[in-house]
């Protein structure tokens, strides 16, 4: 008899399962499809992620031994390995793309009043991209070098909550500065770049759409100063000046002034310029903010190490795609639970506990906030006695 919900099917409840069927039938993902539908399909993917299996064969046998609680697990196909690799070859990944902007949505509601740091009231993004490494014989449509192949993760993580809000997956060759064609810029958000971003027409086309960028400058960027604002140099900043561009080229991309602002970290021993078209933040909430971009890399760093990302089960670009939407969905769904729970724990924690937990039948609310718990039968109950008194 079934008593009560597995922790898997209590993390899936979190789902808005109308609106995937929405993204399904977008794309037409279950025609001519008998019983394993895109919905199972998610679900065996979405398992992967959370009970860290690192290959197709590892998930078969996994959902095979607990075959009598699939049904009520929302699996309702027989899960085999080759019907899996396939669903990951054939279905269309925009599917899970878009299903994955749905869930970013909502998670970026829940987490839209946090706090990251600093006390603005403006949406605040990090911009920036990570490469994942491939066999170039195993993946020819990834190319990178001569001898190597690589897909790369173009990412705007929204620091409120850490939530990727959009992301471009490429080949690594792709430069990073071809993402900012592809953004939107939100007006009045503030855009946190790398150098690898330094193109005055782009950053121009995000300046008239009435969006911040603040992003750090180059060596060899010819620029002028008009005025030299009033700094107090033991705060760290030690300029803050209004310029002008000098080059041809660059003075024609971006005709209007910018502010560029240095600032010594003494903690890294190292200086750093800023340049931006904020003209009205103190320089130094301007240096502040540019630390904070190092969020998005600690969110690439833990995606790597914590999600299924870096060993794909399928070789092909729409097999490699679904991989990575689907595990970012599965990021979101976690955040996204633990807001709604308001469980005080982080993600990776709560990935441990769901991942060695995932068949129980217990609340879930349970075993995220009370981790602590112990089973209240003393050693006296359970310890056998070898000899008798």
């Amino acid at each position: 008899m079934n008593q009560g919900q597995t922790i898997f099917s209590q993390v899936i409840d979190f789902l808005p399962k109308k609106k995937f069927l929405q993204c399904v039938n977008r794309y037409s993902g279950n025609y001519r499809t008998r019983s394993f539908t895109c919905y199972n399909q998610f679900l065996c993917m979405a398992f992967a992620q959370l009970a860290y299996r690192e290959s197709l064969r590892d998930i078969e046998y996994c959902l095979r031994a607990m075959r009598e609680k699939l049904y009520h697990m929302g699996i309702r196909a027989k899960v085999s390995r080759s019907t899996l690799a396939d669903a990951n070859e054939i279905r269309d990944w925009r599917i899970y793309s878009d299903f994955a902007q749905v869930l970013i949505h909502e998670a970026r509601r829940l987490y839209v009043d946090d706090d990251f740091g600093l006390e603005l009231k403006e949406t605040v993004y990090a911009l920036d991209s990570s490469t994942i490494d491939l066999c170039l014989s195993v993946f020819p449509w990834a190319r990178f070098r001569k001898t190597k192949a690589a897909v790369k993760l173009h990412t705007l993580l929204d620091l409120r909550g850490d939530i990727p809000t959009f992301i471009w997956i490429t080949d690594g060759k792709v430069h990073d500065v071809n993402v900012l064609d592809h953004l939107i810029p939100e007006p009045g958000a503030i855009y946190i770049m790398d150098r690898a971003y330094l193109d005055f027409k782009r950053l121009y086309q995000m300046h008239q759409s009435s969006a911040v960028f603040v992003i750090r400058s180059k060596t060899n960027t010819g620029l002028r100063r008009i005025y030299s604002h009033k700094v107090d140099k033991s705060t760290g900043v030690k300029y803050d000046q209004t310029v002008v561009l000098t080059g041809f080229y660059s003075k024609k991309d971006y005709p209007e002034k910018l502010r560029r602002i240095k600032y010594f970290d003494a903690e890294k021993g190292r200086s750093f310029i800023f340049l931006t078209n904020q003209f009205l933040l103190p320089a130094l909430t301007i240096a502040e903010l540019y630390r904070y971009r190092w969020r998005v890399e600690i969110f690439f760093k833990w995606i790597k190490q914590h999600l299924r990302i870096k060993k794909f089960f399928g070789t092909s670009e729409n097999a490699v795609k679904t991989q990575i939407w689907i595990a970012i969905s599965t990021y979101v769904l976690v955040a996204i639970m633990k807001k709604r729970l308001k469980v005080d724990l982080t993600l990776y924690n709560i990935l441990q506990i769901i991942s060695i937990s995932l068949f129980e039948k217990k609340p879930i609310y349970q075993v995220l906030a009370q981790g602590d718990y112990r089973n209240k039968m003393t050693s006296a109950h359970i310890q056998l006695k070898l000899f008798e008194s």
